[in-house]
């Protein structure tokens, strides 16, 4: 009975993600999937539900059902039960070049009652509540050799510290908030479950990546009737179900599309965009300076010194711009001038 209702949900995720959506992208899309904790780390432990089990077997469930879509690469930051320093897993991220990086736990607290999912993506909270989710989080790094030195000093227990955790890639904040929606809103109406939102936390695992990041609680093993549905292997089937079905649809609406710059072409080393300096009299390029909540008064003074600033909003996140040209040589000299005022993960955006 259960090989059928899993082979049902395969067969439905196949017959929905078409691989001809894909057919126009000659690179793969690559998904880090990183099951949280793990080895000497079991993370949560309540009712006799374990974290870092249920988080394993739930990521590898969401590897499984994307690697039948033609175009994505699936790489895991663990498949066994081992303990993975966390310092370790966003380079792994990093040296596959990845679109994005999706870590997967499970939540709890003293008591018995809360319940529902959230989403958390990389930024700042003046919420206890979450302060604490990020220090739970971090706290693996006590249980590494060294860490004192690894972290330079960060101390997960110390809200001080967390202050320090800034985004090292802001311009992916709006789209980890996109994914995260996508995801939240899947759990919600696709499952009828209680969802807690999205939030900002400094959490380190997001912190340390170059792509768009998002941190999945799959619920509270807490509270006994969500640990159980989380610790059964029909409840993992669906919420892994609906995370691979997020991140294709992230893909499809905005990869490649003109709304996601890719990783590759955001020149962090300078290297020019493109060689040929022609450009067509119809497109329009900015250089994106940074994705913020806050609404910046657009003058000089707040931007380094840059004039000729313009913002749009979206998705709750300010996107802030420098400069306005046909000619995408101008719009890459633009990118070099706001990296040497402060802005070094400024980034060319183009619209028609």
């Amino acid at each position: 009975m259960k090989f059928n209702y899993y082979s049902l949900l395969i067969a439905i995720f196949i017959m929905c993600n078409n691989t001809d959506v894909f057919s126009q992208n000659d690179q793969n899309f690559t998904i880090i999937l990183d099951a949280g904790h793990g080895g000497k780390d079991p993370g949560n432990s309540y009712h006799g539900f374990t974290e870092k089990d249920i988080a394993l077997k739930t990521t590898l469930k969401v590897g499984r059902f994307l690697e039948r879509i033609a175009d994505f690469k699936v790489i895991y930051t663990r498949t066994t039960d081992v303990f993975i320093e966390l310092a370790n897993r966003p380079k792994i991220a990093n040296k596959a070049n990845a679109n994005l990086f999706i870590s997967i736990h499970c939540n709890s607290v003293k008591s018995f009652q809360p319940y529902g999912t959230e989403t958390f993506v990389m930024g700042l909270s003046r919420s206890d509540l979450n302060l604490e989710v990020a220090k739970k989080e971090n706290s693996v790094i006590l249980l590494e050799d060294n860490f004192k030195d690894t972290y330079q000093g960060f101390d997960p227990n110390k809200p001080e510290s967390l202050i320090g955790l800034t985004m090292l890639q802001e311009e992916n904040l709006n789209n980890s908030i996109i994914l995260a929606t996508e995801i939240q809103d899947n759990f919600t109406n696709n499952l009828k479950r209680n969802s807690r939102g999205i939030k900002q936390q400094p959490l380190w695992v997001l912190d340390a990546v170059y792509m768009p990041s998002v941190l999945i609680e799959l619920g509270f093993l807490s509270n006994i009737e969500e640990g159980e549905y989380l610790n059964s292997d029909d409840g993992q089937d669906q919420m892994a179900f609906q995370i691979a079905n997020a991140i294709v649809e992230y893909k499809k609406k905005y990869f490649g599309t003109g709304s996601i710059v890719d990783r590759a072409v955001q020149n962090r080393d300078n290297i020019p965009l493109s060689t040929n300096s022609s450009s067509s009299n119809t497109i329009t390029y900015k250089v994106q300076l940074l994705a913020s909540s806050k609404n910046i008064p657009l003058i000089s003074s707040n931007f380094n010194g840059l004039s000729n600033i313009s913002s749009t909003f979206e998705n709750d996140l300010y996107r802030y711009m420098y400069g306005e040209t046909s000619s995408l040589e101008q719009a890459n000299k633009m990118q070099v001038e706001a990296q040497m005022v402060g802005y070094p993960d400024a980034f060319v955006v183009s619209s028609n």
